[in-house]
């Protein structure tokens, strides 16, 4: 901590800057274990010659060490962002940075990654605005990374005419997400977790229709990889013990602070006001057991995009999800799935469950039984919904879930008598 505090003394919150930093750099070190230096960069220019759009498991594309390794790396650039913008490290913040080393697995890489957020900056400086005040829409808005990958590598253009095009792209979608997602929230009330994954749902939509007007469109892609669950499996038993260690010693060894987040309905929600650090990390630990155990129980493999998924909930963790309000909607992912054709133990359908509990605060606000409801309805329209961006939207479940969200929240207020179908 002394450490941290000298070689970043305007860091505020060091104690979690510090321990997303240590994340980093854990994978980092789990990238030479898992492969060699050579091929960790060959992989790494794999990566980023990758058109990267949905499904891109970056284990199948290059290797498992070059996943972790890019990882690894755009979480510790991430982190300098916040470091410059003086930001402090909330339960959002922290599910941000969580969802972009997550995605980095499967879509985000070192190249793709930089013209979004850069989008976010200027329109900050447009609307004579703080960056660290928009720094949230830039983070998540690395969403729509495989736009500028997919204009630079899947179009069969010029390389340097690619390159130009399709930063220009990213910059453009980046400066639309600000104003867009504060507009968007409303449409779903805040029962949607991942709003900027609606929003760069529509982004995405506007955008690949003006590129099939122009006789273009994405590659298809489908890269899955195999094989890996005993890796992973340690790699996050061990994080996950390191996290509820540190979380209970934070707390005193109390559970205080880990009920008062499970009270929580989740709905725009800041766990670390409510519970303190310790909590989270304590929740943090317990939600990534859970989603793996759902993977394993299910048969289901631990790649590249499944590592996404579970980073991710851990991500959320701090800002929402946790078991009461996330397992009812794990159940109807999965009663969904079973009548589907595809198999529950697919990658699609195991997405489909992980990123479906953005529909977590339906659950939490108003019971385990539209829970269950809210993840069989995200199942069959998340399965359908994927071609109107193309895949240039990696939240693609956040872009299903405000649908189903829109839909569903109306609808169970009319249920209950609230005839104007608003929440408060």
């Amino acid at each position: 901590m002394k450490l941290m505090k000298r070689l970043y003394p305007d860091l505020p919150h060091g104690e979690r800057y510090m321990f997303l930093y240590i994340i980093a750099v854990i994978e980092i070190l789990f990238a030479f274990v898992l492969n060699s230096p050579l091929e960790i960069v060959n992989g790494l220019y794999r990566i980023m010659h990758s058109p990267s759009t949905l499904i891109s498991d970056y284990f199948a594309i290059a290797n498992p060490g070059a996943a972790f390794m890019n990882s690894g790396l755009l979480l510790i650039l991430g982190l300098g962002i916040s470091r410059r913008a003086k930001k402090e490290l909330s339960g959002p913040i922290v599910a941000a940075y969580l969802t972009l080393a997550g995605f980095s697995f499967f879509g985000k890489n070192l190249y793709n990654s930089w013209a979004v957020p850069l989008g976010v900056y200027i329109y900050s400086k447009y609307e004579k605005d703080s960056f660290a005040n928009n720094i949230v829409f830039a983070l998540f808005g690395t969403t729509l990374s495989p736009l500028t990958s997919v204009i630079t590598f899947g179009l069969g253009l010029p390389l340097p005419v690619g390159i130009l095009f399709g930063n220009l792209a990213g910059i453009v979608a980046g400066m639309m997400i600000p104003p867009l997602a504060s507009e968007f929230s409303k449409f779903h009330q805040g029962f949607n977790m991942y709003n900027i994954g609606f929003t760069a749902g529509i982004i995405g939509m506007v955008f690949m229709g003006m590129l099939r007007g122009l006789g273009f469109d994405s590659p298809p892609q489908s890269f899955i990889g195999s094989g890996y669950n005993i890796q992973m499996g340690i790699f996050i038993i061990t994080i996950s013990n390191v996290m509820l260690f540190i979380g209970l010693s934070r707390c005193s060894w109390s559970l205080d602070g880990f009920r008062r987040i499970l009270d929580s309905p989740g709905r725009g929600t800041d766990f670390i006001a409510i519970g303190g650090f310790g909590a989270v990390l304590i929740n943090m630990a317990i939600m990534s057991i859970i989603a793996t155990a759902y993977v394993l129980l299910v048969g289901g493999q631990l790649n590249g995009p499944i590592m996404g998924g579970i980073f991710t909930i851990a991500g959320f963790s701090a800002s929402g999800k946790h078991p009461r309000n996330t397992v009812p909607v794990l159940a109807g992912v999965f009663i969904a799935t079973t009548l589907h054709i595809n198999d529950t133990n697919s990658t699609g359908a195991l997405l489909a469950a992980l990123f479906g509990t953005t529909l977590a605060p339906i659950s939490g606000y108003y019971g385990w039984f539209y829970g269950i409801i809210a993840g069989f309805a995200h199942m069959s329209v998340v399965s359908n919904i994927g071609y109107v961006h193309g895949g240039v939207n990696l939240y693609n479940n956040g872009f299903s879930g405000g649908f189903v969200a829109a839909v569903m929240v109306p609808l169970i207020e009319a249920l209950k008598g609230n005839k104007t179908g608003l929440v408060k």
